[in-house]
């Protein structure tokens, strides 16, 4: 990982970068049905977007439910730059993004196979299991 800058994107500009990420993942990996990933919720998240050699390969959006609760959403990495702690360090930004508003807790629903990366920074499971997208999730919280 010689060159990894992640940051807040800036919009609109970065748009396509992230769209072409989460397209690649969650449409074309997953299949999981466009109307879903692109749900018309963009416009009013925060997105974080990450280059590795300056080619973007990741991304997560911020949405702000109320004035006590963030969620983290559409945490992707491309197949190509998997396995190198590129998801956990968005995540990590994430963090420290919604920390630095005061806003007390996090709210993920993490799919099944990821919820260890969000254990490491201390989520906790809430609930059961559930399918969303056809994907099994389980809905985790942190608190600041």
């Amino acid at each position: 990982m010689t060159n990894l800058i992640i940051k807040i994107a800036q919009l609109p500009e970065e748009f396509p970068a992230i769209a072409a990420i989460r397209k690649s993942v969650f449409q074309e990996e997953q299949k999981v049905d466009p109307a879903l990933e692109f749900d018309g919720q963009d416009e009013i998240c925060e997105h974080l977007i990450a280059y590795l050699n300056e080619k973007a390969v990741g991304t997560a959006r911020i949405r702000y439910l109320d004035e006590n609760t963030a969620k983290i959403e559409r945490l992707a990495v491309l197949s190509i730059a998997r396995g190198q702690g590129i998801g956990k360090k968005i995540t990590e930004l994430a963090l420290e993004v919604i920390a630095n508003k005061n806003i007390p807790e996090v709210v993920i629903h993490a799919q099944a196979y990821i919820k260890d990366l969000y254990k490491q920074l201390n989520f906790v499971e809430v609930g059961k299991m559930f399918a969303e997208a056809g994907i099994w999730h389980i809905e985790m919280r942190k608190k600041f």
